[in-house]
């Protein structure tokens, strides 16, 4: 979605990417296709502003060439948009949270006992008076004279829309919690203090953890030279060969300059690149290089902990303790987009879960269960995904498609149908969107490649 200069590594932030272009080419389509005059509202679903890996104004800039595309002055497409931030643009939420706190305490006299600030939203909050305003990107919103009053809301770290019967609800949330690597100040508090309990409530979870999210997943793109040096790791990580040689070098660095197990500095060295390596091939076997099927084992069981746990506890205690009969999940993180039902303890039936991908390049090579789709829910709150692309070794393996979870016996998903007849891939937009993708791609892969191997 981040547009480079040609022929270059360097961000051009003055226009949108091509991919870009033709996405939003895409969603006019079906924007037009609606049977009323209402529009949509748009649901951003974490990630997408790279605060972790660039500098704030950067990710600031290719957000605003995203917001002239799609809410152009004369003809917006959408009535609003509800942001939920992941763990890359965490700093988002915080941002949005201590300035509503610090507009909610102005209302109090020096003698009156300040509430502790808040770190989460309510589910179902679209309707609510209490809607948090995403301040950083209603800022850059406010620029265009004709979207001056227009809605930018932030949801934090879930967020649910709900039938009027209150029988059926479609959540979204990032994913970063299904993650144990997000919740890393919970389980060191667990080997510290063992009699504590584990934190049940979605609130908890991200009171203990919240630092530690923003810390190294939100900010360190705003970390002068060495938010570049992380970067040049993360990139190493990709390649086994670049990366022991990096490890490499930093343990004969440390082994030169202390003696931290013994005092042969050759020994000491080979004993911290025997550790390293162990740890990397730790690293290098997360979920990102689980590429073999949609979800590794880890990512089930953590998505099982999550769902089962303060997900339910929250949505149980929203509904009067009693569960919509009818619950779908919306996530994306893993960036492996897929469509399945699946069944959880604790709820009235199977859930219906989607996932939105990632829509980055981060292997040197194409892998086919990474890719991008587009979840669509109607008035009904029945769903439909498009998949937009995976990658494939070849330009033919890249299409358009249009899918949705189903559960053997549930009624036909006519709003699936429906989505399906208007998506054809070898006709327009959607023909030209799949020649763009494959070829950005193929030159992002190279990127890559150029980058790890020459920094």
């Amino acid at each position: 979605m981040t547009n480079l200069k040609e022929g270059s590594h360097d961000l051009d932030t003055s226009r949108p990417s091509p991919v870009m272009k033709h996405l939003v080419e895409c969603l006019k389509y079906l924007i037009f296709q609606n049977e009323t005059d209402k529009k949509p509202v748009l649901v951003l679903n974490g990630d997408i502003l790279e605060l972790a890996l660039s500098t704030t104004n950067q990710a600031a800039m290719v957000f605003q060439r995203f917001i002239e595309l799609i809410l152009p002055s004369n003809t917006t497409l959408f009535e609003k948009i509800i942001y939920i931030p992941g763990n890359h643009d965490h700093n988002i939420w915080e941002i949005a949270r201590e300035t509503q706190y610090m507009d909610y305490i102005s209302k109090f006299t020096s003698e009156d006992y300040l509430p502790i600030p808040w770190h989460t939203t309510k589910l179902f909050i679209e309707n609510s008076d209490n809607q948090v305003s995403a301040s950083l990107l209603a800022k850059l919103i406010e620029k265009y004279p004709h979207l001056e009053n227009f809605q930018i809301n932030a949801a934090y770290p879930n967020f649910g829309l709900i039938s009027e019967k209150k029988r059926k609800c479609v959540i979204f949330h990032h994913g970063h919690f299904i993650d144990s690597d997000y919740q890393l100040m919970s389980r060191m508090k667990g080997l510290l203090f063992p009699d504590h309990p584990k934190p049940s409530k979605i609130y908890d979870i991200e009171a203990e953890n919240f630092a530690w999210i923003n810390f190294f997943w939100s900010t360190m793109g705003r970390s002068g030279e060495i938010g570049e040096e992380i970067e040049t790791i993360y990139e190493k990580m990709l390649d086994k060969e670049q990366f022991r040689k990096l490890l490499s070098s930093f343990a004969d660095n440390l082994a030169d300059k202390y003696d931290l197990l013994v005092k042969w500095d050759w020994l000491e060295a080979a004993v911290l690149k025997q550790l390293f390596y162990y740890l990397a091939d730790e690293i290098q076997n997360k979920e990102r290089a689980y590429t073999t099927n949609v979800c590794s084992e880890d990512v089930k069981k953590g998505f099982r902990k999550y769902m089962e746990g303060p997900l339910k506890n929250q949505l149980s205690d929203e509904c009067n303790q009693n569960l919509p009969s009818d619950v779908s999940f919306v996530f994306g993180h893993t960036h492996k987009p897929f469509q399945k039902d699946m069944n959880f303890r604790g709820y009235p039936q199977w859930v219906n879960v989607y996932n939105t991908g990632g829509w980055v390049v981060d292997s040197l090579e194409p892998k086919p269960v990474i890719g991008g789709a587009v979840v669509l829910v109607d008035e009904n709150l029945d769903m439909a995904s498009i998949r937009m692309y995976n990658q494939a070794d070849d330009h033919e393996g890249y299409y358009v498609k249009v899918e949705g979870a189903a559960h053997p016996g549930e009624p036909e998903n006519r709003f699936c149908h429906r989505i399906s007849d208007m998506v054809d891939p070898s006709q327009e937009p959607w023909r030209s969107f799949s020649t763009v993708v494959a070829d950005v791609v193929d030159e992002r892969i190279q990127n890559l490649k150029d980058k790890v191997s020459k920094r």
